[in-house]
């Protein structure tokens, strides 16, 4: 690999326990472990993955004022979620766009649920954008709102799984009060002492779970001690894109980019109705013109057989007509099969319609699925 890749906190760790370290997004990161692609996978289904983010970018928006109206408007501006109407500890995914509509990003913002913190937004970008990322929010924001930028402090973890909650809870039990999509402050106990760190139940991978900011060193004891738990393993990337895949959810670069609007890319959810009046927010004439006149959608796709369908597969219709191109593709070990997503022209999209995937020049039919392949298995309350 190369000698200028970057390393999260935890590189030692990941060569410790025998990962195969590749160049992901600048830095060098365990694509697996030893148990392999499919068994770590498979485990994080059944019980708890460890996942290290911790190349992922951390930054808080805060006011010179104090106040969250003055951030939340100012951050309104760039994106097409409602920050605003956000109460503390409430997480939202959204997306920064261009003034086309196009997506620069996606990202996961929260407001702070800490006395005398909670006017801060704090955010989490992609690691292969998060440097545009912020020169984009340094130039956008308004004076008297400012960008800190925490990547040289902080490591970001996700504990993914049907186990995930009840292990980390044993650190501290109110972890178990959050619900999907709310985050916290928690001193955990460790045996050899507390740490503080930031909890969000959330993730990427379609189960329940959560992502977990701490200082480097608080870290590097936190995981030491996950990966001591029983029912929790170390997994790479590659599985980490199995399962967010199997879920339905976009990667940015492959599914989601600067030419995609979220109307297209199914994202409708994330923009609140007030926000869909094509006004207020960079690109967010796009939005309202895709809402009005559709003209292609992401879509999940099933191939039949066993040969999956890569990223920039041609997608055809029966009578042999270009109707788009798989995104992202690849083995489902979950579904037991090959599962892609892809983009296709309105009106091929409606689930059922039966379509070719022209892999190796040869046609293999698929149909299209409603998303996920494998149902979400979020934790929104009792």
């Amino acid at each position: 690999m190369a000698d200028d890749l970057k390393q999260t906190a935890l590189h030692d760790l990941h060569v410790d326990l025998g990962a195969k370290m590749v160049p992901f997004a600048g830095y060098a990161m365990p694509v697996q472990y030893p148990m392999g692609v499919l068994k770590e996978h498979l485990h994080t289904r059944a019980a708890a993955g460890l996942f290290d983010v911790g190349h992922m970018g951390q930054c808080f928006i805060a006011a010179e004022d104090g106040t969250f109206e003055t951030a939340a408007q100012a951050l309104e501006t760039l994106v097409p979620a409602a920050i605003a109407d956000m109460e503390p500890g409430q997480q939202r995914y959204t997306q920064l766009l261009n003034d086309e509509g196009g997506i620069l990003d996606d990202l996961m913002v929260s407001r702070i649920d800490m006395a005398g913190h909670d006017h801060m937004l704090y955010l989490v970008v992609n690691a292969g954008c998060k440097t545009s990322d912020f020169a984009h929010l340094e130039a956008h924001l308004p004076d008297g709102v400012s960008l800190s930028i925490k990547d040289d402090m902080l490591s970001l973890v996700a504990l993914q799984g049907p186990m995930a909650v009840e292990i980390i809870s044993r650190l501290n039990p109110d972890i178990t009060k959050l619900v999907f999509m709310t985050h916290g402050e928690f001193e955990l106990q460790l045996e050899d002492g507390p740490l503080y760190a930031h909890i969000s139940r959330s993730g990427y991978t379609g189960e329940d779970g959560v992502e977990i900011s701490a200082k480097h060193d608080d870290m590097k004891r936190l995981v030491g001690h996950l990966l001591s738990q029983d029912g929790v393993e170390p997994i790479g990337l590659g599985a980490r894109d199995s399962l967010r895949l199997e879920a339905g959810l976009c990667l940015y670069g492959n599914d989601i980019d600067t030419t995609t609007s979220p109307i297209e890319a199914g994202l409708i959810w994330s923009v609140q109705k007030h926000r869909r009046t094509g006004e207020g927010y960079k690109g967010a004439a796009r939005i309202a013109q895709d809402l009005a006149v559709k003209t292609r959608r992401l879509v999940g796709l099933k191939p039949e057989g066993r040969a999956p369908a890569r990223a920039h597969t041609e997608i055809q219709d029966m009578n042999g007509k270009s109707i788009g191109e798989v995104t992202s593709g690849g083995f489902g070990p979950s579904v037991g099969g090959p599962v892609a997503m892809g983009y296709v022209d309105i009106p091929h999209n409606k689930a059922g319609t039966t379509v070719n995937l022209m892999i190796r020049g040869k046609a293999n039919p698929a149909k299209i699925v409603k998303l996920p392949f494998v149902p979400n298995n979020y934790f929104r309350g009792e």
